[in-house]
């Protein structure tokens, strides 16, 4: 498994294609007398791990980074687009969703599929 990802120690491997990392730049806004946006930057851009996907995960692989995410606020190591250094964030988890797939012969999950995951920067620094 690569650390394209470190959740809150735990690498993750490299989702699927269709995976977007998004900047998002908080900026408090309104109009001048003269019908003009103004506006100012507020605090450091944030980011949003968006669209997450793994075809297919070991069941003991998934339930590793279900776990990663459980105490909600998790340090998230990624590159950052902007930059391409290293960069750790507190985000927090999306909605988490995997179809279980494989079952072994006591019926119990082996591997799922299409498993999905986004994570959002809490604005911390």
């Amino acid at each position: 498994m690569s650390a394209f990802l470190i959740v809150n120690g735990i690498p993750f491997p490299a989702p699927c294609r269709g995976f977007k990392v998004s900047v998002l730049t908080n900026v408090e806004s309104g109009v001048n007398a003269y019908g003009a946006v103004v506006g100012q930057v507020i605090g450091r851009n944030q980011y949003k791990l968006d669209s997450m996907q793994w075809e297919g995960l070991d069941a003991a692989v998934w339930e590793r980074m279900l776990q990663a995410v459980e105490p909600f606020y998790v340090p998230v190591a990624f590159e950052d687009p902007q930059t391409r250094r290293r960069r750790t964030v507190t985000m927090y988890p999306g909605s988490r969703a995997g179809e279980p797939y494989w079952l072994d012969k006591e019926k119990k999950i082996k591997m799922y599929r299409n498993c999905q995951m986004n994570l959002i920067d809490c604005g911390w620094e």
